[in-house]
């Protein structure tokens, strides 16, 4: 089309020629024509040929470097996009299997409605209050004559108040079990599913909600015998932050809750900060929960966590912040979790019977004896959710345990020649004992003063570990009854005073371990091992002394930039039952390992599976894995937390090892996991890095349009202005400044929000390059997205031009007319009326209208000239002898104005386009952001017209007013600037 302007340009210069009759001439080789006129010949004379050719030759090296120029961008940006993509899929799809159980109910559960006062369900339309119930329980609560124990389930972003039966199930099993001597009574409260994780505005109205709720439950039991006084609340996902923001209410008395377990709940910051009302209402929240510590110090508070498979919380976000209550609140992730040990993703924690089960235990322990109530004891809380949540040492929580016991029974003498020794029984009906005597160890190698004087040295740990059949070892008694004791005086045939040793011991998946610092424990002289009964079963024990120093070996990571190519390696010839590998180095987020751990064992006899957990010393994140040995296990080693800036401690991994094999361990570093960590840590600041991406194209669209009067492509724009440099200083300098106060106060008082750099900094999850790595994925997917916008944009033309006839092609130079500000006072009025997303979608919607149609007319013009064209060479091809007269000489002037007028407007209009398409690109992601609060209008619609308070409203009426004016402007008005 541009070579066809100055043809044509031209042939409107030259003049007309006298009619003549016809002469035969050759054709000329570089003219141009228009449609039913044959080619007109030049003069003779000589012709120099190889100017031409040199100039089609550089033109033809120009254009092979200009098609190779997009071609390796679109390899290169579509590298990038792959690289965010792998990083998806490792957050969405590789993670461990789901380990958890199902719960069931043995009784068709019933959920009763609460009525409660006028004035709230007046005020509180959408939400309702219910009392969860099962068979002839339910039946008992009709008449709501309640005498157990308040617990309030408050569901989360888009979640049912029918979630509550997998607790109210198990703790009404438990009841039974206990026969109703202390029984828990769960209220659940519908918050008709509302998107509070992507739409702040109900958050308040919710927790002003729950506060009514708290009160009328009370009243339920004023005049039972045992009133209780405080609730407790479990809050899964934003209902736990609603619970938080509880104590921030200024009528609100904080002795009304007095325990608050929260399950997946983004505690930090909002996983998608999407609008003002959210991030104010987490300000507000974590703000008082920081400066009014001492004031909540009676309030006991436990976050557990997902872990990995919940890719929609993750677990850094659900760890309470640093400075609130360091002696009352305890944050897990649920792999770590005793008899649990599995990670659950945002909605089997609601149901994971293996959590749920720890949650009702930890609920019966609870209870004080007295007021079969929730004990108001801080102390007596925090041990019991220790308890449960994170050492479990294999036997029932105890608030007193007695400091000495007298044992009676049977008793068996084992006296102690090596350092590392087995007892194993088969078929035992009656308890006994064994007593294992210290000192002969010692007493043997008396002969050798000097190297016993270096053993007795060196020797600082005594371990312990008791299995049964292989597998889960505990029956109930072995589970609830402790087995294991420390002699502090006896005759030669029993143990007459002893301390339990049992609250020593910790649980793991196939054996339960006691590891004990002899210079802890010099006054006793002997350890009694409790058998139990193994009727058809066998009883092993697995005893050894050791060197803490000999089974610690260190392993330094390797580096981020090693891609996987090169690892670290030990060997450990395994004489013992355990071996801790220290994992150097290893303390930031960004860190991704696999770790390969492959057993060898010199016999085929039956062993005991290996336990490998990866032990995380500064937050309660570890992972466990159980193996058969021999066997090969992969382990995935990535952090939630990164190393506090005062912490040395040094992760480990804890090989729970058999005797007489070789472990091999192995670590590289995981490219793909590294990805992974970057999206499940940053995904919130692409789409700003994409939308500055497509602004820095769109003012170089303008700057070329400006310049050269045409407008180049998206993706060829793109490549050329999207550089990191232009981006990066900015954010430096403003980070930068956000360590000054009075940056910060001129920066809030102009209603700015936070800087995410600043943010994930605060958060120890920002790192030097991680800002120039979004932002190059932020090109490769602006790059992609134009490409994918455009493509759409092209199937709808087609679309349309196979239904419906194009119109001709109009210049409208009119900016503002009547109609189009009726328009935008319309949208304006429904954007305040209303929800001011929706009027945004609208007028998107008759932009992208617009746009495609516009498109289509472009087309249908573009295809018109290529035909004509193509009609004017094929009639120059042909025409070796043509006659030459006036009237087709006038008919090609005309044609020829006509033509040029034609191209000169299809011109225009392509550039019109180009510009519009790549604003109405950095517009859809705009929708996109402000889609949540339009869903969260609708779903609400029937209890009211206006979205109030609505974080679009003053945004989309400058949007309406900008896009207006934008949809109807062409270039020209730009080039005449």
């Amino acid at each position: 089309m541009a070579a066809a302007l100055p043809a044509a340009a031209r042939l409107w210069r030259q003049p007309a020629r006298p009619a003549s009759r016809a002469v035969a001439l050759p054709a000329p080789p570089r003219r141009a024509c228009v449609r039913g006129e044959p080619a007109e010949g030049g003069g003779g004379g000589r012709h120099d040929t190889r100017a031409p050719l040199r100039t089609s030759a550089r033109r033809g090296a120009m254009g092979r470097a200009g098609r190779r120029l997009p071609a390796l961008a679109a390899v290169f940006y579509g590298a990038l996009a792959a690289l965010v993509l792998l990083g998806v899929r490792d957050v969405l799809f590789l993670y461990e299997e789901n380990r958890c159980s199902m719960t069931y109910m043995y009784e068709y559960p019933e959920y009763l409605k609460i009525k409660l006062p006028k004035k709230t369900a007046r005020r509180y339309p959408a939400y309702e209050l219910y009392l969860y119930g099962e068979g002839n329980y339910a039946e008992e609560n009709k008449n709501l004559l309640l005498t157990g124990i308040p617990v309030l389930f408050l569901p989360g972003n888009a979640g049912s108040y029918k979630q509550v039966r997998s607790l109210g199930s198990i703790a009404l099993r438990k009841a039974e079990d206990v026969d109703f001597k202390y029984h828990f009574n769960f209220f659940s409260v519908n918050f008709n599913e509302e998107l509070v994780a992507l739409y702040g505005g109900s958050l308040q109205q919710q927790t002003k909600f729950v506060h009514e709720c708290i009160k009328v439950i009370l009243k339920l039991y004023r005049d039972q015998e045992f009133a209780p006084t405080s609730v407790a609340i479990v809050g899964h996902s934003m209902g736990g932050l609603v619970a938080r923001a509880l104590l921030t209410l200024k009528n609100f008395k904080p002795e009304l809750i007095n325990l608050l377990i929260t399950q997946a709940t983004p505690h930090v910051a909002p996983v998608m900060p999407l609008d003002k009302y959210l991030t104010d209402f987490y300000t507000a929240v974590n703000n008082h929960w920081i400066l009014k510590a001492q004031d909540l110090r009676n309030l006991t508070t436990l976050s557990v966590a997902g872990g990995f498979r919940d890719y929609q919380v993750r677990s850094g976000l659900a760890f309470l912040p640093r400075l609130s209550q360091h002696d009352s609140a305890l944050s897990v992730v649920s792999s770590a979790v005793p008899r649990a040990w599995a990670s659950t993703d945002h909605l089997s924690i609601v149901w994971c019977k293996e959590l749920i089960l720890a949650t009702i235990r930890a609920f019966f322990d609870l209870i004080d004896e007295n007021t079969r109530q929730i004990t108001e004891d801080p102390k007596k809380r925090m041990s019991v959710l220790h308890h449960h949540f994170v050492r479990h040492p294999a036997k029932t929580f105890e608030e007193n345990p007695e400091a000495f016991t007298e044992l009676t029974g049977a008793f068996m003498w084992i006296p102690v020649k090596a350092s590392k020794w087995t007892y194993s029984v088969y078929n035992v009906s009656n308890v006994f004992f064994l007593i294992v005597f210290l000192c002969v160890f010692f007493l043997l190698m008396s002969n050798f003063f000097f190297l016993l004087r270096i053993l007795m040295e060196n020797i600082s740990h005594f371990l312990l570990q008791a299995t049964e059949n292989h597998t889960v070892m505990f029956t109930v008694k072995t589970d609830t009854s402790s087995w294991i004791y420390g002699c502090m005086n006896s005759n030669s045939s029993m143990c007459l005073e002893a301390t339990d040793l049992s609250w020593r011991a910790e649980l793991l998946p196939t054996t339960k371990v006691v590891i004990l610092k002899l210079q802890d424990y010099t006054s006793l002289s002997h350890i009694v091992i409790q058998v139990p009964p193994t009727v058809g079963n066998k009883y092993t024990l697995d005893c050894e002394f050791f060197r803490e120093d000999s089974r610690t070996v260190q392993l330094p990571v390797t580096h981020l930039f090693s891609f996987g190519l090169s690892s670290s390696k030990i060997l450990l010839n395994s004489t013992g039952l355990l071996y801790n590998v220290q994992l150097q180095h290893f303390n930031r987020i960004y860190q991704a390992f696999k770790i390969y751990i492959e057993s060898h064992c010199q016999s085929l006899k039956e062993r005991k599976p290996s336990v490998y957990r990866l032990h995380v010393p500064w937050s309660h994140e570890d992972s466990i894995i159980v193996a058969k040995v021999p066997s090969f296990t992969e382990i995935s080693a990535k952090l939630h937390i990164a190393q506090p800036q005062n912490d040395s401690r040094v992760p480990e991994l804890n090989i729970y090892s058999s005797s007489d094999c070789q472990y091999e361990v192995i670590l590289k570093t995981s490219v793909l996991q590294v990805l992974g960590q970057i999206i499940r840590f940053h995904a919130g600041a692409l789409p700003v890095y994409v939308v500055s991406n497509i602004f820095l194209t769109y003012g170089g669209q303008l700057s070329t349009l400006m310049s050269t009067g045409q407008c180049s492509d998206f993706p060829l724009e793109l490549v050329r202005t999207a550089k990191p440099y232009k981006v990066e200083p900015l954010i430096s300098i403003v980070v930068f400044l956000q360590g000054f106060n009075w940056f910060r106060e001129i920066w809030e008082s102009l209603s700015l929000p936070e800087v995410d750099a600043a943010v994930l900094s605060s958060q120890d999850a920002w790192f030097p390059l991680v800002s120039l790595i979004l932002f190059v994925f932020g090109t490769g997917i602006a790059y992609w997205s134009g490409v994918f916008f455009s493509t759409s944009l092209r199937l709808f033309s087609s679309l349309w031009l196979t239904l419906i006839r194009p119109t001709v092609l109009q210049k409208d130079n009119k900016l503002i007319t009547p109609r189009r500000l009726c328009g935008v006072l319309s949208l304006a009025l429904v954007s305040w009326t209303t929800c001011g997303a929706f009027a945004v979608f609208i007028i998107y919607l008759q932009y992208l209208f617009k746009v495609i149609k516009l498109h289509v007319n472009v087309r249908a013009e573009q295809n018109m000239l290529n035909g004509d064209s193509d009609c004017s060479k094929e009639t120059s091809q042909n025409s070796s002898i043509y006659t030459v007269k006036n009237q087709s000489s006038t008919d090609s002037t005309l044609k020829a104005t006509q033509s040029l007028s034609n191209s000169t407007t299809i011109a225009e209009a392509v550039n019109s386009l180009k510009m519009h398409v790549t604003i109405l690109n950095l517009f859809t992601w705009i929708v996109l952001l402000n889609l949540p609060s339009l869903i969260y209008w609708l779903k609400n619609l029937r209890y009211s017209v206006r979205l109030d308070p609505d974080p679009c409203r003053s945004t989309a009426i400058i949007l309406v007013c900008i896009l207006e004016i934008l949809m109807n402007s062409s270039t020209s008005e730009v080039k005449s600037r």
